[in-house]
């Protein structure tokens, strides 16, 4: 057996089912391997390696288990790093397995030859090893797996191509031997009763209680139900939160911050409590005025405690077992006022929602495309966002509900995770739909490749529904709004102006389906048409460029002054563009309200 074969037998042993990878001579013993342990775990081809990384995230996300990604010696561990950074950022247990040039020639400055325990120290600053002699093994692989799930972090383990040709030796039982074994015990870390007391103290003094969850809460959905019923709470969500409750709870406001909603800023300018439960949602001028409201934080990482806001109170544990112990020190709050006034606010929301998705655009408004597939959404979906404005319609018009699960890139949100987060989701439930949305922009950066790979597998999985949506505006979108809200500035046309894509037909020579949209009366069949089809399905939307993602917090006059940048150093259209908007803004608002 050579140390490549047992790497592969020690992966299958932690039931390893899929390595998302790309091949390379780095990694030669790796493949070879692959080929006598007849292709288990499984080696998934992508297009590129940061895709393998993307792949691995989102498979990480949505199985709640660890992805392992794996590339070859210098420019394939490269690219990795985004992908990487991507787990790193938003919590999410991935093991890089790289490849490294033979040991004879490291520090020659030898082709592919970078210091790649340097280059990761950052990104897997929680392990990474370089395995030397076979001895190492299985302690490293083991380390870097147990690590990543227990941490839920990224490791890596970097191994020479030389080294993967050597007969495996396992560590004997000697002085400086490092012997090794599975597994991750279970284990749920829970406060002190003292802290458990404190909270309930704070809890029960507010009048008007705010809970915001994060992802960390995703397990405790019933326990979470049970608080804000006794608390006579309401509950907003950050944007990684966002499957954790279903939006079909009067009292869940949806998502918080720029890409949130009215309701949720609401709920946080208006209230005298906070509750934070798994989420380290980073924009504090989001959350309650300083002083206003006393607060607590429960999360299962005591370095993420503290982070946000002035928290009276940190409570480190993990949320399900703390909220159990919580929840009997709670007392039943009669007052419903502020209840009611929450649930009319958000129900307040979805009618503008509605009605913003009924706008005219030219051809088709945006949020007429994420607003019509809400409600034909299955039960059992899985959800992926990229990032820009498709984000922003991802968090305000599609309401979770039944076994939803859904996810972008939080934290580092770099463009381009949406199609390989598609396919991670595919690979961990093969017989759930998934359904991407994206911009042109993320789809021509890495969207489009990855089309090949889902051709090259989508059979294997039992349902084989995998619906790309590009929202095709032509335009970097997110950037052009922001340089017009933020700068003042008009559209710099060289940097934001994409090309016209056919990407329904491309998807169409790849043996797909595909269809292009550019009337809005079509777009509810399309989405029937691809929810029903037997094999995955690329839509290419022509989208209006100028419909704005408007901040929750926004006001009229920001709004207008955003939509006057659009045509900057024109005064006289720019009346004529405020007067049309703020006519459309009217429109949108139930009762003619503000």
């Amino acid at each position: 057996m050579k140390v490549s074969d047992y790497i592969l037998e020690r992966l299958r042993e932690w039931e390893v089912e899929q390595v998302f990878a790309y091949p390379g001579d780095g990694i030669n013993g790796l493949l070879a391997a692959w080929g006598r342990a007849e292709n288990e775990p499984q080696f998934v081809q992508v297009r590129h390696e940061e895709m393998a990384a993307f792949a691995a995230v989102g498979y990480a996300k949505f199985s709640g288990r660890t992805g392992v990604c794996a590339a070859t010696s210098g420019p394939g561990a490269i690219h990795l790093l985004n992908g990487l950074y991507d787990a790193k950022l938003d919590h999410v247990p991935v093991v890089a397995i790289v490849g490294q040039t033979d040991r004879s020639a490291m520090g020659g400055s030898y082709q592919q030859e970078v210091d790649l325990l340097s280059l990761y120290k950052d990104v897997a600053s929680a392990y990474c090893e370089m395995v030397t002699v076979p001895e190492q093994l299985p302690n490293v692989l083991d380390r870097a797996m147990r690590i990543a799930a227990t941490s839920r972090t990224v490791t890596a383990v970097i191994v020479p191509a030389d080294v993967q040709e050597l007969d495996y030796e396992p560590p004997a039982h000697a002085f400086k031997m490092v012997p090794s074994s599975l597994g991750v015990g279970r284990y749920a870390p829970v406060p002190s009763d003292e802290d458990l007391a404190r909270c309930a103290e704070i809890l029960n003094a507010g009048e008007k209680v705010a809970v915001l969850v994060g992802q960390g809460a995703r397990h405790a959905r019933a326990e979470v139900e049970q608080l804000a019923d006794v608390l006579g709470a309401g509950v907003a969500k950050a944007l990684l939160g966002k499957d954790v409750l279903p939006d079909t709870l009067a009292y869940v406001t949806g998502s918080i911050g720029l890409l949130g909603t009215r309701p949720s800023y609401e709920l946080m300018r208006d209230c005298d409590t906070l509750l934070v439960i798994g989420s380290s949602f980073p924009y504090s001028q989001f959350l309650p005025e300083f002083g206003q409201a006393r607060a607590v934080q429960i999360d299962v990482d005591p370095s993420m405690v503290g982070l946000r806001y002035p928290f009276e109170l940190n409570v480190v544990g993990d949320a399900t077992e703390t909220l159990k112990r919580l929840l009997p020190l709670l007392k039943v709050k009669e007052d419903r006022s502020w209840r009611q006034t929450v649930e009319a606010n958000t129900a307040r929301w979805w009618e503008v929602m509605e009605r913003r998705a009924k706008v005219a655009a030219d051809p088709i408004n945006p949020e007429h495309v994420v607003h019509a597939l809400d409600a034909l959404l299955p039960d059992n979906a899985v959800l992926a966002a990229d990032s820009g404005s498709a984000a922003n319609w991802y968090a305000r018009h599609l309401r979770m509900r039944g076994a939803m699960r859904g996810s972008l890139s939080g934290t580092l949100a770099t463009m381009g995770p949406g199609v390989p987060y598609a396919i991670g989701a595919k690979f961990a439930h093969p017989d759930r739909p998934a359904i991407a949305i994206v911009g042109d922009g993320a789809m021509q950066m890495n969207g489009l490749a990855e089309l090949i790979t889902v051709a090259k597998y989508y059979q294997q999985w039992s349902d084989p529904r995998l619906i790309v949506a590009v929202l095709n505006n032509q335009d970097l979108n997110q950037v052009t709004w922001e340089m017009r809200a933020m700068q003042g500035a008009s559209q710099f046309e060289p940097s934001q102006a994409l090309p016209d894509v056919r990407y329904a037909d491309f998807a169409v020579q790849l043996g797909l389906y595909g269809a292009r949209v550019e009337n809005p009366e079509d777009v509810e069949q399309v989405w029937r048409q691809a929810l029903a089809a037997e094999r995955p399905f690329v839509i290419d939307f022509r989208t209006d460029p100028a419909v704005p993602p408007i901040p929750p917090h926004a006001t009229l006059d920001q709004v207008l002054a955003a939509a006057s940048a659009v045509v900057h150093g024109d005064s006289d259209r720019a009346a004529v563009v405020k007067q049309g908007l703020k006519a459309k803004i009217q429109e949108m608002l139930p009762g003619g309200g503000s």
